[in-house]
C-alpha cells in the first residue's frame, strides 16, 4: 500500500495537472481484468431473458468498450420503473457483480410488477484497470449533468433522460476501499493541485441519502436488510462517516444532484448510493455481492410498498 503522506509521483505539488500529467497518468494504468469476460459474457447470457440495450461506446476504444444495459422485456408504462446502476467507479467490484447477480437470481421475481433498467458497468475502462477515474482522469461520479465531461456519465444520462420523470427508485452500487485513502484521494489532491488531507475509511456498509430530498425510512430499510448480511459502518469519534454526519446508523447525506452524483440524475423520489467495504477482515467478496443484492431487492420492495410519484419539475 502506498504511503498517502508521500508526494504523489505525478505532477508538481500545488499545481493542477495539465494535459501532459493526465496523459502520463493514463498511460500508467494497466489492464488487470477483462470487461469482456466478467461483464459482457454475462450480459450476453442474460439477454436471453431481458431486453439488451447498447447505449454507447467509449471513444478510447469503441470495440473494447461497448456500454451495455438490460431492461425488462415486459416493459409497460403502467408499471413503476426502477433503475439499478453499478461500476460508475470501475474499481468498485461488488457494484458491478452485484448488479449482474441481481439480474441472474432475483430480477425474475419482479416480472410484471416493475420496469427494470440495469446498467451494471458504467465505466468499463476503469473496471479493467481497477481505477476510479476514466482515461482522462475524470471522476464519472462527479459528472452526471448535461454536457458532461465524462463520456461514461454522458452516455448513461442520455439513456436515462427520456425516463427521468418516470423512475420511482434509483440505487447506485458502490464500494469504499482502502485504496480510496492510499491512492485515489492522494491522486485527486495532486490532480487538482491541492494538499492531501488524510481521512478515515469506515469499516462496514453504509448508504448515502439525498440531503435535498431525504427519505429516512427508505434508507433505514436498506440498512436493516443489509445488516442481516454484513456489518454496518459505525460513525467515527466525531459522529461522522467519511467526513459527513451520520444521521442514522449507516446513513449519511449528500446533495446528490449538485455534486453531479449518479444517484441524483433522475427525479426518482427514492434515491440512494450504497457503499460496501470489501477490505474488512469481517467480510469476503461473496458477502459484498450479497450485501449489494440485499440493498437492491429491499430498495425495490420498499418503493413498491410505499409508492410515490416521481417529481415532474426538477
Amino acid at each position: 500500500m502506498k504511503d498517502p503522506e508521500a508526494t504523489y509521483p505525478i505532477g508538481t505539488p500545488g499545481t493542477p495537472w495539465g494535459d501532459a500529467e493526465i496523459s502520463r497518468w493514463s498511460r500508467q494504468q494497466i489492464v488487470r481484468r477483462s470487461y469482456a469476460d466478467d461483464v459482457l459474457s454475462v450480459i450476453e447470457q442474460l439477454a436471453q431473458r431481458f431486453e439488451y440495450v447498447e447505449y454507447g461506446r467509449l471513444d478510447v476504444d469503441p470495440l473494447q468498450y461497448p456500454l451495455q444495459a438490460l431492461r425488462s422485456r415486459d416493459w409497460s408504462d403502467e408499471l413503476p420503473t426502477m433503475l439499478v446502476t453499478g461500476g460508475v467507479h470501475g474499481y468498485e467490484t461488488s457494484g458491478v457483480l452485484g448488479a449482474l447477480r441481481f439480474l441472474e437470481v432475483a430480477a425474475d421475481a419482479y416480472a410484471g410488477r416493475v420496469n427494470l433498467l440495469v446498467a451494471p458497468c458504467v465505466s468499463p475502462w476503469g473496471y479493467e484497470r481497477i481505477q476510479r477515474w476514466n482515461h482522462a482522469a475524470i471522476d464519472p461520479n462527479r459528472s452526471f449533468r448535461a454536457n458532461s465531461p465524462s463520456q461514461e456519465a454522458a452516455a448513461l444520462w442520455s439513456l436515462v433522460e427520456p425516463l427521468r420523470s418516470k423512475i420511482s427508485m434509483h440505487i447506485d452500487l458502490h464500494e469504499t476501499t482502502d485504496t480510496d485513502e492510499s491512492e485515489f484521494r492522494p491522486a485527486l489532491a495532486a490532480r487538482d493541485g491541492e494538499p492531501f488531507e488524510p481521512g478515515e475509511i469506515p469499516d462496514g456498509f453504509y448508504v448515502v441519502d439525498d440531503s435535498d430530498q431525504p427519505q429516512a425510512e427508505f434508507q433505514n430499510a436498506i440498512i436493516h436488510a443489509v445488516a442481516q448480511v454484513t456489518h454496518i459502518a459505525d460513525a467515527d469519534a466525531n459522529g461522522e462517516i467519511i467526513g459527513s454526519p451520520a444521521v442514522a446508523p449507516g446513513v449519511i447525506r449528500y446533495p446528490l444532484r449538485s455534486l453531479g452524483l449518479c444517484a441524483g440524475m433522475t427525479n426518482a423520489p427514492y434515491r440512494t448510493t450504497t457503499e460496501v467495504y470489501p477490505d474488512s477482515p469481517r467480510t469476503d467478496p461473496e458477502t459484498c455481492i450479497a450485501a449489494q443484492m440485499a440493498a437492491v431487492t429491499t430498495a425495490i420492495d420498499f418503493a413498491l410498498e410505499h409508492p410515490m410519484r416521481p417529481a415532474l419539475g426538477e
